[in-house]
């Protein structure tokens, strides 16, 4: 097993300079702020709208399916701690290609991400300054996350777990409050399970519509995968990473499984849509004076700490590229504080999307971004399951010893855990809403992969001049 610890020494000492600031507590937070955003607070919206009631078990599957890839993940990180993550384990468990598309996906599946979070961030601030561009709230709150990213680890830890505290309050008061409303003394007829089944049934737009919808679930669920990555700057990874990948798994299933469960209790399903959180019109159906004020502040928080996040590790991820030699060197270089500010510069290309979207088409950015992001971090899911069989496989062979943490029910779950992905994301070359996540995703791949063997060759050809000219030399 020698071999595959001198493997990832090498990428830890190439990937060195980071500053390992980050305490479990920020790990988790990090999960957390990342995966509870714009997926629950608005795009849960649109899952209720595609699915109905039936959101509920599209979620649970989602759910299953995030749990199979932590479980994978986690035994992966705990046994290699480094920024470069799933993507450095595809490299070395499967292929260099394997390695070089996993990261570049998923980097630009983040980068999507960001804007899709800034995105929906000029559609939170309509609530308040309806007839205001919304390129301007795009700009300006982009310009502070970039300057918290920018200036440490350290602050970006401090931010984003306050960020994220304030969104776990909040939902857990909304919890509570949905509670009292709905089995409390004053309790509203017209609310309550019933609402469960009305309009068309648990299932009103039938087995398909359920089916579709866990593709939404997906995407609120994603960057839960985050923790992997910052691992590289965790302070005691073999310790911080398990912890919390576990209490961020139970917290996001609870919240989102929870909250959905009680919210369409209280608004009628038809109610949710993509122009208005559902969390602001449950709180605005509730009447209580400036709830909905306070509830549409809280979404923006939760946008606010999912773009940071994801900001961070599309940054990372370009590190991580850039030190293994499949980007430009000048992404590797860290500023004097640890700090890959080149990376985080050129991470803002989904700022420019968004801003760009959101004034061309302003109705349509939302979705069209969601559509847009999801391809690469589908594939990457997708890859780590594959890595996962490979990685085991490799491990037993090698006489590796016990691993700190290990996957229940291998190969069994890593297989279904897989499938299961691979059968929600080919489903959406059949809806018309989310056809692009193909239609552009698999273009996107084939030129990753043209790239890659470009790359290759140049790199190839370097190498062999490089011989050249030493054994000419001596």
């Amino acid at each position: 097993m020698g071999e595959q610890k001198d493997y990832f020494q090498d990428i830890m000492e190439r990937e060195k300079g980071l500053n390992r600031g980050l305490t479990t507590r920020q790990l988790s937070m990090i999960a957390i702020g990342g995966a509870i955003g714009t997926g629950l607070f608005l795009g849960s919206g649109l899952a209720i709208r595609t699915a109905g009631p039936s959101v509920i078990v599209s979620y649970a599957i989602g759910a299953v399916i995030a749990l199979l890839l932590m479980g994978c993940l986690a035994e992966m990180t705990v046994a290699h701690p480094t920024s470069g993550s799933f993507g450095a384990y595809a490299e070395r468990y499967i292929s260099p290609w394997a390695g070089f598309a996993v990261r570049y996906s998923y980097w630009f599946c983040l980068v999507c991400a960001v804007g899709t979070e800034v995105t929906a961030i000029s559609v939170y601030m309509k609530y308040w300054f309806p007839s205001f561009p919304g390129w301007v709230w795009v700009l300006l709150f982009s310009a502070v996350l970039l300057y918290v990213n920018a200036t440490s680890v350290n602050l970006f830890g401090s931010v984003e777990y306050w960020f994220s505290m304030i969104k776990v309050i909040a939902i857990i008061g909304f919890i509570v409050l949905a509670c009292i409303v709905l089995f409390g003394s004053g309790r509203h007829p017209e609310m309550g399970p019933q609402n469960y089944t009305k309009a068309g049934g648990f299932f009103p737009n039938g087995f398909w519509g359920m089916w579709i919808a866990i593709f939404l679930s997906l995407f609120s669920y994603l960057s839960i995968e985050m923790i992997a990555v910052s691992a590289g700057e965790a302070k005691e990874p073999e310790k911080a990473v398990p912890l919390a990948l576990k209490s961020a798994v139970f917290r996001l299933v609870l919240f989102y499984l929870l909250t959905l469960s009680l919210m369409l209790m209280i608004v009628p399903w038809k109610a949710a849509g993509g122009e208005e959180s559902p969390f602001v019109k449950v709180m605005e159906l509730i009447n209580i004076p400036g709830s909905g004020g306070i509830m549409n502040f809280v979404i923006l928080i939760a946008a606010l700490s999912a773009m940071n996040s994801q900001l961070y590790i599309s940054t990372r991820m370009m590190f991580s590229l850039s030190r293994a030699g499949y980007a430009p060197q000048s992404f590797g270089m860290l500023s004097r504080k640890g700090v890959p500010v080149m990376a985080l510069a050129l991470s803002t290309i989904g700022i420019a999307i968004a801003a760009i979207y959101t004034v061309v088409s302003p109705e349509t950015a939302f979705m069209g971004m969601i559509s847009v992001s999801s391809f690469g971090a589908m594939f990457a899911w997708f890859m780590i399951f594959v890595t996962h069989l490979f990685f085991r496989r490799r491990w037993n062979q090698m006489g590796g010893g016990k691993l700190p943490v290990r996957m229940i029910g291998y190969p069994y779950l890593t297989v279904i855990g897989a499938v299961l992905l691979a059968l929600v994301v080919l489903s959406t070359w059949f809806s018309p809403d989310f056809k692009a996540t193909l239609t552009l995703g698999f273009p996107f791949l084939i030129a990753v992969t043209i790239a890659y063997f470009i790359w290759k060759k140049v790199s190839d050809k370097q190498a062999r001049d490089f011989k050249k000219n030493q054994s000419e030399t001596l």
